[in-house]
C-alpha cells in the first residue's frame, strides 16, 4: 500500500517488545494494528511512534487487527503542556473512543490537524476542540440539528435543551436560548460569548454515544481546574 499519513491515538504494550496501537489515518479512519518491536530498548520507532506526531504509515491484513509494515515521522510532534496536553489527550480519547474501525474520515482528519497546531495557544483552543467534536459528530450521523424536532424553527427568546433522540432542541431549564442556538448553527464559534453554549451543546450531543464510562482525559482537566483554583 501507499504509504499513509496517520496520527498516534493511542499505545499500549503487548508481549515483551510490541505495542498494541489505534491510528487516526487519512483515508482509513480508525486502524487498530500490531507494532511489532517498538518495545524494543533502543529501537529506533520508540521515538518515532509518539502522540501528536504526524506519521506515515503501512500496514498488511485483512481483519481489524492489522499489522504494521512501515511508521515514519513526517514532521514534529506538536508541542503540548499543561492544559494544552490535556485537551490533546482529550481529543485522542473522543476519537478512539468513538470512531468505527476503518470507517473513512479525512474531514476529522483534517481537523484533528488543525486541533494540534491550536492546542499550544490557548485562546484558540475550545473553538478547535468543538469544530473536531463536530466533524465526528457529523461524520457519526450524530451531529445537533439546531432547530426543534420536527424541524421547526427555534424561537430566539426562547430557551432550549437539547434531545438526542432527534438530535434537535426542546423547549427546557436551564437550556439555551434560541438566539444563541442560532449564533451556533451559523457555525461561527470563535465568539467569546459562544464559547460556553457551544461546549455545553457538544457534550450533550456527545453524551448517548459516550455512555457511562467517563473519560480519563475529563476527570484529568476536574483536578488540574481544582489545583488552580486552590492555588
Amino acid at each position: 500500500m501507499t504509504p499513509e499519513p496517520a496520527y498516534l491515538l493511542h499505545k499500549r504494550a503487548y508481549r515483551e517488545t510490541s505495542a498494541l496501537i489505534e491510528l487516526l489515518t487519512f483515508r482509513h479512519g480508525r486502524v487498530r494494528a500490531v507494532a511489532r518491536g517498538v518495545q524494543r530498548p533502543g529501537s529506533r520507532l520508540r521515538g518515532v511512534l509518539q502522540p501528536f506526531a504526524p506519521l506515515h504509515v503501512t500496514w498488511s491484513g485483512s481483519g481489524d487487527l492489522k499489522r504494521m509494515s512501515l511508521m515514519e515521522s513526517r514532521g514534529s510532534a506538536a508541542m503540548l503542556v499543561g492544559e494544552g496536553l490535556l485537551c490533546g489527550l482529550y481529543a485522542n480519547e473522543l476519537l478512539a473512543r468513538l470512531l468505527p474501525v476503518e470507517l473513512p474520515v479525512d474531514d476529522v482528519f483534517a481537523f484533528y490537524g488543525a486541533t494540534l497546531e491550536a492546542l499550544p495557544k490557548p485562546d484558540a483552543r475550545a473553538s478547535a476542540l468543538r469544530q473536531l467534536e463536530r466533524a465526528l459528530l457529523e461524520a457519526l450521523d450524530a451531529d445537533p440539528r439546531f432547530c426543534g424536532p420536527e424541524g421547526e424553527a427555534l424561537d430566539p427568546q426562547s430557551r432550549y435543551v437539547f434531545d438526542a433522540s432527534s438530535r434537535g432542541f426542546v423547549p427546557g431549564q436551564p437550556g439555551i436560548d434560541g438566539r444563541t442556538l442560532k449564533l451556533l448553527a451559523s457555525g461561527d464559534w470563535r465568539s467569546p460569548g459562544l464559547a460556553g453554549p457551544a461546549k455545553g451543546v457538544m457534550r450533550a450531543a456527545l453524551a448517548p454515544l459516550l455512555g457511562t464510562r467517563p473519560l480519563r482525559s475529563r476527570e484529568l482537566m476536574r483536578q488540574l481546574a481544582e489545583r488552580r483554583r486552590a492555588e
